[in-house]
């Protein structure tokens, strides 16, 4: 019998929403890959997660989402080092925002490719992985933005928009395949990323533990059913 731990990648893993998903998935028994910007991203997430877990396996690897390069290798790379792939939380993001006048196409394309090919990248690299393990999941990280549009939001409300299509639709691809596909769309979050470091009352607003434990209903699933998108919002929000 193979009593290897179930493997999960989490991408932007070392900080913020992708370090409290990697955090749970290792509570939930998950041998946890890591990916982040730079080497020394990714050795302080890890001598985090380590600290806070010290039985628990986790390694990680420098992967900028933007290339379709680094991906492959990333998930190669989790091919040689576990052996396989259970999950895969996409969650590399960039937060920038700006008039549509005022963001300078470099600046779009790296919103773009970030929050949208990035994802398309390490997905389509990693389905082979999963489909010889018999299956998996795949969460999209996404946000509100993918449905509510704003001012200042050109570039992240175009990744965020197609983000939710193409995990809606990659759900509908690889059903049959025993890969199932979900995006969770978090409201207001409590992290250094975007705008939530500003001098303000953050009491109300999610945390990335709300959007780990997400993760973690999702992957529970039992295999007749698809939690497809899940929007998380926080309860009480300041009244207008």
């Amino acid at each position: 019998m193979n009593d290897r731990p179930r493997v999960a990648l989490v991408t932007g893993g070392t900080r913020g929403i992708g370090f409290a998903v990697a955090r749970r998935l290792a509570r939930e028994g998950f041998a946890v890959g890591i990916s982040g910007r730079s080497s020394e991203s990714v050795a302080g997430g890890l001598e985090r997660l380590y600290r806070e877990i010290p039985s628990a396996q986790f390694d990680g690897r420098p992967s900028d989402a933007r290339r379709e390069e680094d991906q492959r290798a990333l998930v190669a790379w989790m091919d040689e080092r576990f052996g396989r792939l259970d999950v895969l939380v996409n969650n590399a993001g960039i937060g920038e925002f700006g008039s549509v006048e005022e963001v300078e196409p470099e600046r779009f394309r790296a919103i773009v490719e970030t929050n949208l090919f990035g994802p398309y990248y390490a997905t389509h690299f990693a389905v082979p992985l999963m489909k010889r393990g018999g299956g998996g999941f795949i969460v999209n990280i996404g946000s509100l933005a993918a449905v509510n549009a704003f001012a200042g939001g050109s570039a992240y409300n175009a990744s965020k928009f197609g983000l939710l299509g193409f995990s809606e639709s990659s759900m509908l691809d690889l059903r049959h395949q025993g890969i199932r596909v979900a995006a969770i769309l978090p409201g207001s979050v409590a992290t250094e990323f975007g705008h939530s470091h500003e001098n303000r009352d953050h009491s109300w607003m999610l945390t990335g533990d709300d959007v780990a434990e997400a993760v973690a209903d999702i992957v529970r699933f039992p295999g007749r059913a698809i939690a497809s998108r899940i929007d998380l919002r926080p309860s009480r929000p300041p009244k207008r």
